[in-house]
């Protein structure tokens, strides 16, 4: 199973899907990334030589924030925004949507589940 910037890759995919297994490549850095290597798309994984990994591994390394790095940079930019106090930052900090979404009917997977408040009194009720 080859190992590619700490993740290893599934050999019997072909070698641009196994390489969006890395956090921060998706379907369209892998087909430049073996663009610029020279390897075909088709080709399995595991029918790669060390010479051709080797390619890939310092194409992603230079080229490419991937894994913890990228995460790190993601959060850092998080925590900047909090800091600054902007509104995207409010927003990260109340665990809501951040870019403009409605939040009035939807927004339950940044919400969480329903928390219920008991309704005010009718008007019928109070004048018994």
């Amino acid at each position: 199973m080859p190992r590619v910037s700490g993740v290893d890759i599934p050999p019997e995919k072909p070698i641009w899907i196994s390489l969006t297994y890395i956090y921060g490549v998706g379907r369209s850095n892998s087909k430049a990334i073996l663009r610029e290597a020279g390897i075909e798309f088709g080709r399995h994984a595991k029918e790669l030589t060390e010479d051709e990994l080797a390619k890939i591994i310092t194409i992603i390394d230079r080229d490419h924030p991937v894994e913890g790095a990228l995460r790190r940079a993601i959060q850092q930019n998080i925590a900047r925004l909090r800091d600054i106090q902007c509104y995207r930052g409010a927003r990260h900090r109340r665990a809501l949507p951040v870019r403009g979404q409605r939040t009035r009917s939807n927004a339950r997977t940044r919400k969480g589940p329903r928390k219920t408040v008991a309704g005010k009194k009718g008007v019928k009720e109070l004048g018994k």
